[in-house]
């Protein structure tokens, strides 16, 4: 009984270690952790604004995305409110906002949406 214990303590760590490392970037950049692509924003403000980036949506709530990316290392805080927040990490911004406006349909958004961006 102790061997097999210990074989699922084992994978059990094995697994944590795989999840850890495979942590989601955009360039150079962790994105929360849970929050999905989102690709039809990604293109929408891409198209409209000119730029690269990238787009997540979590339901996180704006507080809990902040106090994530105010404790990213090489990350600078820029500003931050209840409704929002936004970050430097060399030449790439990360936004944060909730609620915010899916620009294709005009509908608020209550989740909380992340944008990444690179910069020139």
């Amino acid at each position: 009984m102790k061997i097999s214990s210990l074989a699922v303590l084992v994978l059990t760590v094995l697994i944590a270690g795989l999840t850890i490392a495979g942590a989601e970037e955009k360039y150079g950049v962790q994105v929360y952790p849970g929050a999905k692509y989102d690709a039809e924003t990604t293109q929408a403000l891409n198209a409209a604004m000119k730029i690269d980036g990238a787009c997540y949506r979590t339901d996180a709530t704006v507080a809990q995305v902040n106090e994530f990316y105010k404790k990213q290392p090489g990350t600078t805080e820029l500003h931050t409110s209840a409704k929002g927040g936004m970050f430097k990490k060399g030449t790439v911004n990360t936004t944060v906002q909730s609620p915010w406006m899916n620009m294709k349909t005009g509908q608020h958004m209550t989740d909380t949406l992340i944008s990444i961006v690179k910069t020139q």
